[in-house]
């Protein structure tokens, strides 16, 4: 079945053998090299990790953590593999009540990087290139230069407040005072030297070696918590994902501490409703589905943070149920608790064996901490933004404590392999965007570029923010690109409507799907710097 109600400006990339999706064409072009020179989709996930982390720094980068989701096509077998650093052990509840509250960027909203140790436990599993051999583009994206883009420049002068904080930062990214011109070369020479000590060292060292002890000296000099003790401590995560039988699919999603499950709750809530029916972009899909989007993040927000929530319990037929009998024909006001954006990056990669990666990674907010450390260039995230300090609460701060993550890394299955693997930045817009484009995709046959361009909305609850202490309100946002009669229809069923342009919506999702005669599919989205390739 294909749509044709959607048409897509940009073309759709198809290719035989290897397709990567990227937010950037620099590390687009990183991975489909890697690719092209025998590289496993491990590889290339390694080579467009690091690359971003320098191209795209207002998203992520070695200062951050990062979800990797990979499909082996040999054994058949889905793994995670989760790089999410623990809270320092000076952070404590007391310290930072005596503090006034956790500081949304600066030295203390820090927390100890996980990234490098989940992507090196992917690259370990399932690498058929030698770590070292993975980091040139990165490395020559940092020593020589890339060009400033307008989504970056904009991201700049969005938080100049931020990066102008922090003398290393504003060297950087905002020159002479101003924002990056578009089309400046960015150039970082320390963290060059420090992506080139990686490669040659190995991961080791980042955490329990020479390269550690220069990142304890820096967080030490900025007035961080993080300490080189707390570096040792980083290990990675490996489970299983956590999946559902949707339709004819299986969606798997990252498990604990991803909060990907309020997307396969969302799935099973809306699962018996007859969605072809109501039609696409019809008033009526829009409110099922925002309501569900409602519900699940009751759950979410009460179960997330839990070393081990009881999924079974969560997606199961009898919650399900309750949460089906409690929508209604009119929006319901439905605040999370009774009482700040975060930025990402999402990619994906198919080789020309089948593996398929699904990976998300971040800073947390744009620019993170806004403080990069002088002998390392290292970008550190703002991740203790997440803890929270009240007792009792799933997610509460403990020192050596994993914090809970939006972060979340979709792949979808159909008779035994992959189908779909896709995903999005945008914090507490991620799961819901990540459901739009699954319903658009298997329910009404859009392919990825069409999902990834079409109209789309995001629903906020008072309380919702996964920032603490939580903002969020009443408001959904919805693209005119679904006309006058569907907006109209949902401010008739209650809901308080803001209308914004076309693309200018939240999230920016890559998209791989893969065809039964071997073709894949690859989606780019238009809202900031995505690109997609294959051969």
């Amino acid at each position: 079945m294909a749509y044709e109600g959607i048409r897509a400006h940009r073309p759709l990339i198809m290719g035989r053998r290897g397709a990567v999706a990227t937010n950037h064409p620099v590390a687009t072009a990183a991975g489909m090299d890697v690719l092209r020179a025998g590289g496993s989709a491990a590889d290339a996930a390694v080579a467009v990790s690091l690359t971003l982390g320098v191209v795209e720094p207002h998203m992520s980068g070695l200062g951050g953590d990062g979800f990797y989701h990979h499909w082996s096509a040999r054994t058949g077998r889905a793994e995670t593999f989760a790089g999410t650093g623990q809270a320092p052990a000076a952070a404590t509840v007391a310290r930072y009540r005596a503090e006034g509250g956790i500081p949304m960027d600066g030295p203390l909203s820090i927390q100890t990087p996980g990234k490098v140790a989940g992507l090196a436990a992917l690259h370990a599993a399932h690498g058929a290139k030698t770590w070292g051999a993975l980091f040139g583009p990165a490395v020559e994206a940092a020593r020589d230069g890339f060009a400033a883009t307008h989504a970056l420049r904009h991201f700049c002068g969005e938080n100049r407040k931020r990066i102008g904080a922090d003398p290393t930062s504003a060297a950087i990214f905002l020159p002479g005072g101003a924002p990056l011109a578009v089309g400046a070369l960015v150039t970082q020479p320390a963290l060059a030297a420090t992506l080139q000590r990686l490669a040659a060292e190995g991961p080791e060292d980042f955490y329990r070696g020479a390269l550690a002890r220069d990142i304890a000296a820096d967080m030490a000099t900025i007035g961080a918590l993080v300490a080189q003790g707390d570096l040792a401590a980083v290990a990675p995560l490996f489970a299983p994902p956590v999946g559902i039988a949707w339709r004819g699919f299986e969606v798997r999603q990252t498990p604990a501490p991803s909060m990907g499950f309020a997307m396969l709750q969302m799935l099973r809530i809306v699962e018996q409703a007859d969605l072809e029916g109501m039609g696409w972009g019809s008033a009526a899909l829009l409110h099922l589905m925002i309501e569900a989007k409602k519900r699940a993040f009751l759950d979410r927000e009460a179960e997330a943070g839990r070393e081990a929530p009881d999924f079974a319990a969560l997606l199961s037929d009898e919650r399900t149920a309750s949460h089906v009998a409690a929508i209604g024909a009119r929006a319901a006001s439905l605040p999370v608790r009774a009482m700040a954006e975060a930025d990402t990056t999402y990619f994906c990669v198919v080789d020309a064996e089948d593996n398929a990666v699904s990976a998300i990674q971040s800073i947390n907010g744009a620019f993170g901490s806004g403080v990069t450390g002088p002998r390392t260039g290292i970008l550190l995230n703002n991740r203790m933004t997440y803890w929270h300090l009240d007792g009792g609460h799933a997610n509460e701060l403990a020192p050596g404590r994993r914090v809970r993550h939006t972060m979340n890394a979709p792949m979808v299955m159909k008779d035994g392999k992959p189908w779909m693997v896709f995903g999005t930045p945008g914090a507490d817009n991620q799961v819901q965007v990540n459901f739009q484009v699954m319903v658009s995709c298997a329910v009404f046959g859009m392919d990825p570029q069409q999902a990834l361009e079409a109209p789309r909305w995001t629903s906020s609850q008072p309380g919702q923010e996964s920032n603490y202490p939580h903002g969020g309100n009443e408001v959904l946002t919805i693209e005119r690109g679904f006309g006058e009669a569907a907006i109209a229809g949902l401010r008739e069923r209650g809901h308080e409507v803001k209308v914004v342009g076309d693309l200018e919506g939240a999230c920016s999702v890559e998209a791989i799907r893969m065809l039964d005669n071997g073709v894949r599919m690859a989606g780019s989205d238009p809202r900031r710097d995505g690109w997609a390739a294959a051969y």
